[in-house]
């Protein structure tokens, strides 16, 4: 069960109390509106106060500290939630329980998680240039990797074609245009303004109390001078008109990507409905897609099909030969109409469900996937339980999941053609 205190304005900390794990986490996060303008920027930002603290000004003398405290793990995050953008840093360490006597572990992390956030090492009233650029080549690096990933690729672009006017369409990392152009000063100056305006959302995963955890936590934020924002609410897909795209390019097969559109997100009703149609449709190796498509028909290398409940945004991936466009295009809407007219079999239901099952068994067998599944949840707007998760997916009906493939109306497409097919 999830404790939520409010340690100051702005700030808010979660806790699930569990002492079933030898590792505790830790994790806190600044958010903002999703805005092309900085999103670069504040992904870059984590980055580059983990390079180097007042009192441990590199990452040796990091690594040195995380090893006193027992090994201790601390990693910058990026992390997108519909309209949300959540930066900030992740810690991993061993339980209190399991330190020698006299020993606490628990309290040095949060101690240094403050350090990172509110100390970092300074030249010039701004950041470390050369913390700087070393963070922009390794971000640009991998924002560039993406390109040799020619399915991301492509998933990327099909988001970004369809959602010109949506933040949904801004990538999480920004440009590689974005990066260059950021100077220590201006990002200096977005910390900063980060810092006074963000809402904080931080999450606990061990054996303290939530109130032991407050305690210790509270302090991080007691007279700072903050203004925090009022995120505006998470917002449906803002539809910008159906688009088309085609691109040739250097690669083995061609992928052909495709988008579909509901108003079912993850606040509605009928979210565990959607949520086993895609898997019942795309996402899994027993679905209709796969079934159909590349193994009875032989149609394609690989398919799949994903939901962005954030967004209501069904996006399905095929890797194919470039001849084969037209008719692997029909049969996946082929496939999607037969789950709108509710030709869906037991067993297709049953394997669909099972699968959703499976993953929400596995939520609470460590603390990290504890911690991402409710600070996300939290991020997003939603509370549910995976309990009520669980009883959601067990009651929903072949005829469910058929009202909810109704729903789903095509939008747009991205087509990419390897050279010589």
């Amino acid at each position: 069960m999830i404790q939520t205190t409010t340690l100051s304005t702005g700030v808010t900390l979660r806790c699930y109390h569990d002492t079933r794990f030898k590792q505790g986490r830790l994790s806190l996060h600044l958010l903002r509106p999703m805005c092309r303008e900085e999103a670069a920027m504040n992904a870059l930002i984590p980055a580059v106060l983990l390079r180097g603290t007042r009192h441990h000004p590199d990452m040796r003398a990091i690594t040195r500290h995380l090893d006193d405290l027992y090994g201790a793990t601390v990693a910058d995050v990026v992390r997108r939630d519909g309209d949300y953008q959540a930066v900030g840093f992740v810690c991993g360490f061993t339980d209190d329980r399991f330190a020698l006597p006299g020993d606490q572990i628990l309290a040095p992390v949060v101690d240094f998680l403050r350090e990172l956030l509110l100390e970092p090492l300074t030249e010039k009233g701004g950041f470390c240039e050369k913390f700087v650029i070393r963070e922009k080549e390794a971000r640009i690096e991998d924002i560039e990797s993406v390109y040799d990933d020619k399915p991301l690729y492509a998933a990327h672009r099909l988001l970004e074609i369809m959602c010109p006017e949506d933040s949904f369409g801004i990538p999480r990392l920004g440009t590689a245009e974005q990066v260059a152009a950021i100077t220590p000063a201006m990002l200096f100056d977005q910390y900063r303004t980060m810092l006074r305006t963000s809402p904080v959302e931080i999450f606990y995963v061990g054996s303290a109390q939530p109130e032991q955890a407050a305690a210790l936590l509270r302090p991080i934020f007691d007279g700072f001078d903050r203004q925090p924002m009022t995120l505006p609410p998470q917002t449906p897909f803002r539809d910008a008109g159906h688009r088309r795209l085609r691109n040739e390019i250097d690669t083995a097969q061609s992928i052909l990507t495709m988008s579909f559109v509901t108003p079912i997100t993850n606040t509605c009703r009928e979210h565990a409905a959607m949520r086993v149609l895609n898997s019942l449709f795309g996402a899994g190796m027993t679905s209709k897609l796969f079934m159909n498509v590349r193994e009875k028909l032989s149609l394609c290398y690989s398919i799949g099909s994903e939901y962005y409940g954030s967004k209501g945004i069904l996006t399905v991936q095929a890797g194919i030969d470039a001849k084969q466009e037209t008719t692997v295009r029909t049969e996946i809407l082929a496939q999607l109409e037969a789950c709108r007219q509710g030709n869906i079999t037991v067993p297709e239901l049953h394997s669909a469900k099972t699968t959703l099952l499976s993953a929400l068994q596995s939520v609470h067998d460590s603390p990290g996937s504890i911690e991402n599944y409710y600070s996300a949840q939290a991020r997003s707007g939603v509370s549910q339980s995976v309990a009520e998760y669980r009883a959601a997916v067990e009651a929903v009906t072949a005829r469910d999941v058929a009202a909810a493939a109704a729903t789903l109306q095509e939008h747009s497409a991205y087509f990419l053609k390897g050279v010589g097919q």
